[in-house]
């Protein structure tokens, strides 16, 4: 992401929002984790603290300063899904603005898994 300010150009890498977005799910109520699914076997993992960004997808449109985020967790049993969903967008959405000061155009969230416990 490149942004023009006043006395010249500001660079962000898309590892900041990958990692605020990671942070921010998965310290949301609900949340065990990130997930990612691997490519040969189609089966879903449980990533580790260290792995976050690896479940976190960020996208630059070329028309404007905005980024997109796709999530892909994994969420606990018997909690309200639309409820953690909207909670979830709601807290990235302001996190990564407030952090990098980028408008956030839209945040998915794939919920990979539920897991029992």
């Amino acid at each position: 992401m490149k942004m023009r300010l006043e006395k010249g150009f500001l660079h962000i890498a898309t590892d900041v929002f990958t990692a605020v977005g990671g942070y921010v799910a998965t310290n949301c109520f609900g949340v065990k984790g990130m997930a990612s699914r691997s490519v040969q076997d189609g089966i879903v993992r449980l990533l580790k603290r260290e792995y976050l960004a690896k479940g976190v997808k960020v996208t630059c449109p070329p028309e404007g300063n905005t980024v997109d985020i796709d999530l892909h967790i994994v969420v606990e049993h018997g909690i309200n899904i639309p409820e953690i969903c909207r909670s979830i967008m709601n807290a990235v959405r302001y996190n990564i603005e407030k952090t990098t000061g980028v408008p956030v155009s839209s945040v998915n969230i794939c919920i990979d898994s539920v897991v029992i416990g």
